[in-house]
């Protein structure tokens, strides 16, 4: 199966960009509720990594950065932990997806030159496998973005 039926495209998806600041990327991720946002190289649309609610708390607790101020003079991509969010590529087969959705909550999608294409959630593939398991010949009925 072709992994880009999961896919939810770049153009459809709130991201960081990877010259935005740790403020700037607090309010986002707070405005849109958001646990985890993808980071995106502003220059080349390379996929950087993917900054947490926890990266975040971990910055501000070990850092002592408590003054929202000092955190506009600090970059997103100085904290994210770049063993977690781990991408796949776009020609990826469904088994090298289902090992890394089993412990994301979504997992980034780049092509062969690291450029983000997009997402896709543990959501649409449980979605998908519950709905061919429950009599959708298709395993399509009910499949949301």
């Amino acid at each position: 199966m072709n992994i880009l039926f999961f896919l939810t495209p770049k153009a459809e998806l709130q991201y960081l960009d990877d010259d935005d600041t740790i403020r700037q990327g607090i309010e986002k991720i707070r405005v849109k509720s958001y646990t985890a946002i993808p980071i995106v190289s502003k220059r080349d649309g390379t996929y950087k990594g993917t900054v947490s609610e926890g990266d975040f708390l971990w910055h501000l607790l070990d850092d002592d950065a408590w003054n929202i101020y000092d955190l506009e003079k600090e970059k997103i991509v100085d904290i994210i932990d770049k063993r977690k969010y781990q991408p796949v590529k776009i020609s990826a087969e469904i088994d090298d997806l289902l090992q890394l959705i089993m412990n994301q909550n979504f997992v980034p999608v780049v092509d062969d030159r690291g450029v983000f294409m997009g997402i896709i959630t543990r959501r649409k593939v449980i979605e998908y496998y519950y709905n061919k398991d429950c009599g959708d010949k298709d395993g399509i009925q009910g499949l949301r973005r």
